[in-house]
């Protein structure tokens, strides 16, 4: 293929892609301080109490629950946002809807401090950072926006490489001298080539200038829009295109790779939230004695009904990121039998390399510097694709210009040729 088939599809791609990219990366900058965001915008979501022992997750689940008749607890989250403590609930009764499916509680009492819709934006501020979310990874449009961006961001993973590519030099049709010269030679060649494209000039024409801009910082930032593009593709079609993706490099097992779904959803497991507690902590215990990895504390407790299974989350000496934990295991639901243990590293290979591109794009490693850079890696990817615009806009522009004059030419000859054939015919 051509380089300039690879320049067309680059373009179209840049074109097809930039309204999105646009707007996941302006919310994505956003939310690289969702926590302080959340904290700031919602104080009534987190407890005034600082110390003292936290209520255990199953308490946390029971009080719900007796707190608001007619819901269902569907899980409960000790760390979420930087200090909440977080109940999914569904309406208990079918069909009914109680108008909220998010509680926030005192971890210390228990108490109801608040409840939302996520990312409802008609319920106003209270809304405005999981609306935001929403934005981010499915445009607040469910299902379609998922896999709308999540083919987008495929579209981009591939691009990457074709945008590397067009900015290698181009290969010398004759150049007799480089041709018998040292391969140290050659490559020396090649790379003085090369070096005008890592740099930028300020001090140019407004085009050169974009053009550089987008050129040079997709060099200089390749790794990091490459690990944001893939790590994309893995929030958004995590079970199809990703997961074969690596399990065919690596050794990878996620819930959806070795849990199967029931033929129906289940409504009432037979263990409750104190039995499915007690279960997550005695496999957790268990399986940490036998991969030898200490438990710190535990995160979480969800129940999935479309497997018939709990998910009890802790953190351990196995994860990675600065917040909250992703050590889990998953039992049965009725049973209480074991079916699944995944660290977040040190497992399975697979697991460590998505593990990290999950905290990464997340911002959950490395501190504040690394949010602080997400933040400006998003403002960076809307400048290349406003750039990009830019210099298609001028190309086009020139394009038709070479049209329209080469219209006129042709013009201008037929008509010459007409007046020439009718003072022949004269």
């Amino acid at each position: 293929m051509t380089r300039q088939y690879w320049v067309l599809i680059h373009r179209w791609a840049g074109l097809i892609m930039t309204g999105f990219l646009i707007v996941v990366s302006l919310t994505g900058s956003l939310l690289a301080f969702y926590p302080e965001l959340e904290r700031l915008i919602n104080p009534q979501f987190y407890s005034r109490q600082t110390t003292g022992d936290k209520l255990d997750l199953a308490t946390l689940a029971e009080q719900a629950e007796q707190q608001v008749p007619g819901i269902r607890v569907e899980s409960v989250t000790l760390e979420a946002n930087q200090g909440a403590t977080l109940i999914g609930v569904s309406p208990r009764v079918p069909g009914s809807d109680p108008g909220f499916n998010n509680l926030f509680v005192d971890p210390y009492t228990g108490n109801i401090l608040d409840r939302r819709q996520f990312g409802a934006i008609s319920d106003g501020w209270i809304n405005f950072m999981s609306f935001v979310y929403q934005l981010h990874y499915a445009l607040a449009l469910g299902k379609f926006g998922i896999w709308v961006l999540g083919i987008c961001a495929l579209i981009w993973t591939i691009d990457c490489f074709i945008g590397f590519y067009l900015s290698l030099p181009q290969r010398r049709k004759s150049a007799p001298s480089v041709n018998t010269a040292t391969s140290t030679a050659k490559i020396s060649d090649w790379w003085r080539r090369w070096q005008p494209a890592w740099k930028i000039r300020w001090q140019s024409s407004k085009y050169k200038l974009n053009f550089d801009l987008h050129r040079a910082s997709g060099l200089w930032l390749w790794p990091v829009l490459f690990i944001f593009a893939w790590s994309s593709v893995y929030m958004n079609l995590w079970d199809t295109i990703y997961t074969w993706t690596t399990r065919a490099v690596f050794d990878y097992k996620a819930p959806w790779t070795e849990l199967p779904r029931l033929d129906g959803i289940s409504q009432e497991p037979h263990l409750n939230w104190r039995q499915a507690q007690a279960a997550g902590r005695y496999w957790m215990e268990r399986q940490a004695r036998l991969h030898h990895f200490e438990v710190y504390r535990p995160v979480a407790l969800r129940l999935d009904h479309e497997r018939n299974v709990y998910q009890y989350t802790v953190r351990s000496s196995h994860d990675i990121q600065d917040r909250r934990g992703t050590t889990r295991i998953f039992f049965d639901a009725d049973t209480g039998a074991f079916k699944l243990l995944l660290l977040p590293s040190g497992q399975y290979d697979g697991n460590t390399v998505t593990s990290w591109l999950y905290a990464l794009h997340m911002g959950n490693v490395f501190g504040l510097p690394w949010r602080i850079f997400v933040c400006i890696i998003g403002l960076i990817i809307v400048m290349l694709s406003v750039t990009g615009i830019i210099i298609w806009s001028k190309k086009r522009h020139v394009q038709k210009s070479k049209n329209v004059t080469w219209e006129y030419l042709r013009t201008q000859k037929l008509a010459a040729l007409r007046s020439a054939l009718d003072s022949h015919r004269k």
